[in-house]
């Protein structure tokens, strides 16, 4: 799939549904057929009104055209009900689709691009293809077979209407599809600015209390104002490129019918037709228009799905950084960690430029050893991290695993093996039971998981919740931050993983919690690798060994209680340091 290629999408998307659309056309064909019975009725009344017809022929001929117009409704409501299944069982399948690709792509990527704008991208852009199947394909089509059906009636009174409504229709039609791309740019440029400003609502919406803390609501506001002026002016102008392209259709719709009513008076005063046949061209006329006006007002929902689905293509166009294609498994047990001469930058312009996150990093975590990994902010510590995590890949060097280079394991059985707890746990809305198991890629029966629960502290908690483990995590029965730590450690205790990442695991608990977690953490770490990122040095006291990084680089390692000692060492000085801060705060 090409970033240019809107169309080819919307078609790889029907195309697995191809009985369903069968049956579909035949439906709409029948239903198309209706509305052109409509005026030979009309005609029939006509004339025999004009020729002192019976009263219950006349009274028959107008309840068969009322009939036609109540079956004409019912089957365009029963193929609009089949078209919207068919559509949404499609952009479902894109939605998905999408998510995953978006899910795989680096963090390069997604510190690029809003959160608001890739919930626009993955859903807003799919509902506009979902309209585009559900009104433009079905009144469309429908559009078309009348179209077809009106010409070869008109065609059967007299050959000659019949042949210029036909050049009209061909004529219309050519000029609809030289204009149906025509307002694509403004449509795009219009939904662009549209999914900026669901982007910023969600930025601000995730840091709300924080703007009015600081008292930026206006700042905020002042932004929103901004984003959405913009959005306005492109909406306006895909508008008016759409109106554009309707006025100028329409007009040309309007004077070919004109042009028809005209071809009819001319026969019926050479005595060809009757009067009602007159009125039957007439009809036919109305009958050709109103298609033309469907073709034409769907233009807009033409180039908004065209537009949606050029973006979704430029979407998954995106090349992931991750190649996900290993297969090797790692060995049971602890899992030894080594990095290899590992550098890093999160963009080729940092390589050339020669500024890297890590430069030439060697480290290695024996079998079972914790390892505590401290540093200045902006040292290298979570990207090192990212590394054993396999969120990123090195820029050169290689990172093992067990012996095994991260890039040809199983990505599952990465995920499986190693677990990560940090000080922000993410929570689902959801049942306490998939906050465990869903977002822990661990299922469990539910003994299991009440004895995690209580083996980490949360034993009481959970046999306080009205629901037990069907308790929806949601107010008023939410997580403090300290007890989300804790759910975080039971996630990780049921992966029984060979590598654990702390993260300031216990930094945002009370007293009283952080001593539950202690206890947990002590459980957990039993007899497994483990690596201790520490922004607070006490953190890292059930370190086997320390290693200080420092502008990207290790630059000391040892037993922490022999650093500690030595007035010389950077961890020494970084202890002191925070030995001082913590005193000046004390004050």
């Amino acid at each position: 799939m090409t970033p240019g290629s809107p169309w080819q999408l919307l078609v790889a998307l029907l195309r697995p549904h191809w009985r369903v659309l069968l049956l579909l056309g035949v439906a709409l064909a029948a239903a198309s057929a209706l509305p052109l019975a409509g005026p030979q009725l009309l005609r029939a009344f006509i004339d025999t009104a004009a020729g002192d017809g019976a009263l219950a022929v006349l009274l028959g001929l107008a309840g068969g055209y009322v009939l036609l117009g109540v079956a004409g409704q019912a089957a365009s409501v029963g193929t609009a009900a089949v078209a919207t299944r068919v559509a949404w069982t499609a952009t479902n399948g894109l939605r998905e689709r999408t998510a995953r690709h978006v899910l795989a792509l680096d963090l390069g990527f997604h510190g690029a691009t809003a959160p608001g704008t890739l919930v626009e991208r993955t859903d807003g852009d799919a509902t506009a293809i979902t309209e585009f199947f559900t009104s433009v394909v079905v009144r469309s089509t429908g559009a078309a077979l009348t179209l077809l059906g009106a010409v070869a009636l008109v065609a059967r009174e007299d050959w000659r209407v019949g042949v210029g409504m036909a050049l009209f229709v061909a004529l219309a039609v050519a000029v609809l599809g030289r204009l149906r791309d025509r307002a694509v740019p403004a449509t795009t440029a219009e939904r662009a600015a549209y999914a900026e400003v669901v982007g910023l609502v969600e930025e601000q919406l995730d840091g709300a209390e924080d703007l009015r803390a600081l008292g930026a609501a206006d700042y905020a506001l002042a932004r929103h104002d901004a984003r959405s002026a913009t959005h306005l002016g492109a909406a306006v102008r895909a508008e008016t490129a759409a109106a554009g392209v309707w006025m100028g259709v329409m007009g040309f719709v309007g004077v070919g019918g004109a042009a028809m009513l005209l071809a009819g008076w001319a026969l019926e005063r050479a005595e060809a037709i009757t009067l009602g046949t007159v009125f039957l061209l007439f009809q036919y006329t109305q009958v050709l228009r109103r298609p033309l006006e469907v073709l034409a007002s769907q233009l807009q929902e033409v180039q908004r799905a065209g537009a949606g689905a050029a973006r979704i293509g430029r979407l998954l166009a995106e090349t992931p950084a991750l190649s996900a294609s290993g297969t090797t498994p790692l060995p049971g047990g602890p899992l030894a960690l080594a990095l290899h001469d590992v550098d890093f930058a999160y963009d080729a312009a940092a390589v050339d430029a020669g500024r890297r996150v890590l430069s030439s990093v060697s480290l290695d975590l024996a079998a079972g050893e914790t390892v505590g990994l401290v540093g200045r902010t902006g040292s290298g510590k979570t990207t090192l991290a990212r590394l054993a995590l396999r969120l990123v890949d090195p820029t050169a060097g290689r990172v093992t695993l067990g012996g095994v280079d991260v890039r040809e394991v199983d990505p599952a059985e990465l995920r499986r093996r190693v677990a990560v707890v940090t000080q922000d746990v993410q929570l689902l809305v959801a049942p306490v039971r998939d906050n465990l198991t869903v977002l822990g890629s661990a299922p469990a029966d539910d003994a299991r998981l009440r004895t995690v629960l209580d083996e980490v502290g949360l034993g009481p908690w959970l046999a306080a919740l009205p629901d037990g483990l069907d308790t929806v995590l949601a107010p008023p029965h939410g997580l403090s931050a300290g007890e989300a730590q804790l759910l975080g450690l039971a996630r990780a205790f049921l992966r029984d993983p060979g590598l654990v990442v702390l993260d300031e695991a216990s930094s945002r608990a009370d007293p009283a919690t952080a001593a539950r977690l202690e206890v947990a953490l002590d459980r957990l770490l039993a007899g497994r690798t483990t690596l201790v990122i520490a922004h607070r040095l006490r953190a890292v006291e059930r370190a086997d060994r320390i290693v200080v990084l420092e502008a990207g680089r290790v630059v000391e390692q040892g037993d922490r209680a022999t650093l500690a000692a030595d007035a010389a060492s950077r961890f020494h000085r970084l202890l002191a340091l925070e030995t001082e801060a913590a005193g000046r705060a004390e004050r």
